[in-house]
């Protein structure tokens, strides 16, 4: 006889006076589990659904008592690796602040209170509504995807706040002009560049290539599958935009000719690609007497680069 079959049945006992029950796993893997019930009957359906899965050929799944915050949560940025999701920076960012408060704690323990919590403090830290929201859809996530691969079997509720947050305080030309003053040439064309054409900093311009830009056709192109939406999207060269792009075409060939190599960026550092420019930006606001270190440069927030702040420390 098999050790499979000789220990095929598992059984129930009882710790204090809550049902356990045990079974083994395909390879004779003991695993013990609660019910979290008195009635034998509950632990009976439980052991019964456990070595049903286990004769599909189902893996066992963790005990949901022992599963942690941290771990859905690791789960949650593997899931946005594999699919290519580009907000993966901002639900890493979630990620970090979400750990201050739930980290070690099982997750079946976490309630809608516990949520609640978790935003009242981070409101009181000043944080806006909008950002709570985004660290509360990745901890939703989370669990979403927790129960849909059964490692959960509910999750709590997760209401998210008002918003209020309409955008105001775009920059004029004129001060974009002045705050250029104080930025080194390509990042005062970078921001010239995100100005005129309305494009994100991060994910559309700092990345822009030659490649790109169509002189003969007179359009700048953003390929599908590298704008937030993932569609394509193509810019006319208007003049000032035409007048840009040929200032950085010249500087790119002088770059090119002192190095003996191609450079494909439309903006770079001596032939470097920009990855960000926070510093300098905020820098620059503050030489020009300007309060615009988190605003907007033209109609869409430019990945919120501009603004930072110190990562506070954990709450306990």
């Amino acid at each position: 006889m098999s050790r499979r079959a000789r220990r095929g049945s598992g059984h129930l006992y009882k710790r204090g006076k809550i049902w356990w029950f045990k079974f083994f796993d395909a390879q004779g893997q003991p695993h013990w589990r609660s019910s979290g019930s008195r009635e034998r009957a509950v632990a009976e359906t439980m052991l019964r659904d456990q070595l049903g899965q286990r004769d599909r050929g189902a893996p066992v799944l963790p005990d949901p008592r022992r599963v942690v915050v941290d771990a859905l949560l690791d789960n949650l940025k593997i899931d946005y690796q594999l699919n290519g999701h580009r907000s993966y920076d901002r639900a890493h960012l979630s990620c970090r602040h979400l750990l201050r408060l739930f980290a070690g704690r099982a997750a079946a323990s976490v309630t809608g209170v516990d949520v609640a919590k978790y935003s009242s403090l981070r409101l009181g830290e000043g944080v806006a509504p909008a950002t709570v929201n985004r660290e509360l859809a990745a901890l939703r996530r989370a669990y979403r995807l927790a129960v849909r691969q059964g490692v959960l079997a509910a999750m709590p509720v997760i209401t998210t706040l008002r918003e209020d947050n309409v955008r105001t305080g775009f920059l004029e030309a004129d001060q974009v002009t002045v705050i250029g003053r104080h930025l080194k040439a390509t990042e005062a064309d970078v921001v010239r560049c995100m100005h005129v054409t309305g494009w994100r900093s991060r994910s559309e311009v700092f990345p822009l290539t030659w490649a790109q830009v169509d002189w003969a056709g007179g359009f700048v192109r953003l390929e599908p599958g590298t704008t937030k939406n993932r569609e394509g999207r193509a810019f006319p060269l208007i003049p000032p935009l035409r007048a840009l792009l040929e200032r950085r075409l010249e500087h790119t060939r002088r770059c090119e000719r002192a190095q003996g190599r191609i450079i494909p960026w439309v903006f770079h550092r001596s032939g470097r690609p920009i990855k960000s420019m926070a510093k300098a930006w905020r820098a620059a606001c503050k030489k020009a007497a300007l309060r615009v270190a988190s605003s907007t440069i033209c109609g869409g927030r430019p990945s919120g680069i501009w603004s930072g702040r110190a990562y506070p420390g954990r709450w306990r």
